[in-house]
């Protein structure tokens, strides 16, 4: 069951395929905002994946989010998430990212439980009706 209150924790080492200037984020070697964010979306993902249905899964929907200091190469990012709404579907959790220094980042993030396979139905018909010029 999913619940207010619930938490998640990851973390990853920053390698060079992480960088800003790696991914085209910026033109220094730090850890990039969008993996960042990557990291923070997985935290949430995972905090409620054991509580959702065989055909079930969350989505980002929203990111409200500050990046607030540098990672260098080599240091261990983590990211810890709490649920602080459950409103139906959607899922609103507070995230906070920190590096070996501190605080890196912190900010909202909201998700949606979805069915997976009728998700995936509905993308593939908005790319099929995309080629048709219907959209």
């Amino acid at each position: 069951m999913i619940e207010k209150g619930m938490k998640g924790r990851c973390s990853e080492v920053v390698t060079e395929d992480l960088t800003a200037d790696k991914i085209g984020s910026g033109l220094v070697k730090v850890f990039a905002t969008p993996m960042m964010v990557a990291l923070m979306e997985r935290t949430c993902s995972d905090s409620v994946a054991a509580e959702l249905g065989e055909d079930e899964c969350t989505v980002g929907i929203l990111l409200e989010i500050k990046h607030t200091a540098a990672t260098a190469v080599g240091m261990t990012v983590r990211c810890e998430s709490e649920l602080v709404e459950v409103d139906g579907r959607r899922l609103r959790f507070h995230v906070t990212a920190y590096d070996d220094a501190g605080e890196i980042g912190e900010g909202m993030h909201e998700r949606f439980i979805v069915n997976r396979s009728r998700f995936e139905a509905k993308t593939a018909q908005r790319a099929l009706s995309s080629k048709n010029g219907s959209v």
